[in-house]
């Protein structure tokens, strides 16, 4: 029984290729394969990134140095730094690890569990052991950064950083997509078993 099921839509499936060839010629087939594949993942936007840091001269060094590649928020506290996580729907967290309020590991595990997505680099001026393995287990770190840093280093960084993010954003896309499809699937192959 399964046997005949199986060859019933192996035969309806060569049928409708054989449709499609009859309608389009192969070049047309293959551009709409191409867009149709391109559905499947976001374009990329322009990359958000937030700097938290309590010196307000490294903040707009920053933001001069990569407001024209990036879109650029700048948080001299936790609080404002939240709000524009909050807000902006950010790409990238960069944060300094020493600071009068709390550490930038403390920041980024304060908001692990409401925005786990954004992908966080720690920069800082001092050489702490301790702050890089606790940025790595506590802050979900992607990247530890010494300060000074070069101009090029930084931005390369942070651009593999929004692949990252990208990355797992298109994964998840993907997933509902296909779960979707595998549903609306099932669907078919339901009421076709009951036609027959």
């Amino acid at each position: 029984m399964e046997n005949n099921k199986n060859k019933k839509n192996l035969s309806l499936a060569k049928t409708e290729v054989e449709k499609i060839k009859a309608e389009f010629t192969d070049d047309e087939i293959r551009e709409q394969i191409k867009e149709y594949g391109q559905e499947f993942t976001s374009p990329r936007e322009k990359i958000r990134v937030l700097y938290l840091d309590d010196e307000r001269g490294e903040l707009e060094s920053f933001q001069s140095l990569y407001r024209r590649v990036f879109e650029v928020f700048i948080a001299s506290t936790p609080d404002k730094a939240r709000e524009i996580v909050a807000t902006k729907n950010v790409h990238i967290v960069l944060t300094d690890q020493r600071m009068d309020a709390i550490t930038g590991v403390e920041f980024l595990e304060s908001i692990i569990d409401d925005y786990p997505d954004p992908v966080r680099i720690l920069v800082t001026g001092y050489s702490d052991i301790s702050a890089v393995i606790n940025s790595i287990n506590k802050g979900q770190v992607y990247k530890y950064i010494s300060k000074p840093y070069p101009r090029e280093a930084m931005q390369k960084s942070i651009e593999n950083a929004a692949e990252v993010y990208f990355l797992r954003r298109d994964k998840k896309e993907l997933i509902q997509k296909l779960s979707r499809a595998c549903s609306q699937l099932e669907f078919l192959l339901r009421q076709d078993a009951l036609d027959v």
